[in-house]
């Protein structure tokens, strides 16, 4: 995997995390919608930390 490459997943998570904090704030707090939000939310945070992992590497 390229370092390009490596930006072009760093840009997309960064986008869905700026949406998923985006829904969180428009869900008029329905519990639903937050706890799911909170639970991607914590799955990106994984992804971001195995792709500056990666980009360490390279």
């Amino acid at each position: 995997m390229t370092r390009r490459e490596l930006g072009k997943l760093d840009t997309r998570i960064k986008t869905i995390k700026k949406a998923t904090q985006e829904l969180k704030q428009l869900s008029g707090g329905i519990q639903a919608i937050d706890r799911n939000a909170e639970r991607i939310l914590a799955s990106l945070k994984m992804l971001e930390i195995n792709v500056s992992d990666v980009k360490d590497l390279i």
